[in-house]
């Protein structure tokens, strides 16, 4: 049995008397993993950090340059951004356009301007991850630059986030099965 709960005033996003209600309930598991995704992509991030300041992560000889911090942060950054949309295909945000935004605010979302980025944004993450997967199992240590032990914790890390891509398929599918009809 699948139980079904409609957004509370605590759920991310901007709560207004009920106005931050979805159309449609929201199955508990699709909200659990929209909660789950930046959880995934985060230790990635942490990881990548110390290497935009020039400490090699396990090892591997850093060159410095003076791009190498903005560059890591803000991929760090823009890749939490992303697995933080998840969250429009479980609120009400991802259903009607915030009436803060000009000209669009309070306009009904397209469910395919939702549904199409996030498919292919999951398919695409996906796919690196089958890579990553396929490259860990037939190159193996060889294909990594840590030294050993290090490079368990990065598999880790790297494998963590290899789960962002198909839990954005199943969370894309239930906002699809919910927006349709």
């Amino acid at each position: 049995m699948t139980t079904t709960r409609q957004s509370s005033p605590t759920d991310f996003g901007v709560h207004s008397a009920g106005k931050d209600l979805t159309q449609r309930s929201v199955p508990t598991w699709a909200e659990r993993v929209a909660h789950a995704i930046p959880l995934v992509v985060l230790p990635v991030g942490i990881w990548r950090l110390p290497i935009g300041f020039g400490y090699g992560m396990g090892g591997e000889p850093m060159s410095p340059a003076w791009f190498n911090a903005p560059y890591v942060i803000g991929l760090t950054v823009l890749t939490e951004i992303l697995a933080l949309l998840s969250f429009g295909l479980v609120r009400r945000w991802g259903e009607v356009v915030p009436h803060w935004v000009p000209r669009l605010g309070g306009r009904r979302v397209p469910p395919a301007a939702a549904i199409v980025p996030a498919a292919l944004g999951g398919l695409l993450i996906t796919a690196l991850g089958v890579h990553w997967l396929y490259e860990a199992a037939t190159v193996g240590r060889a294909a990594w630059p840590y030294d050993e032990g290090w490079d368990v914790l990065a598999m880790t890390m790297s494998g963590l986030m290899n789960l962002w891509g198909p839990l954005l398929l199943a969370l894309t599918y239930a906002y699809y099965r919910r927006r349709r009809a």
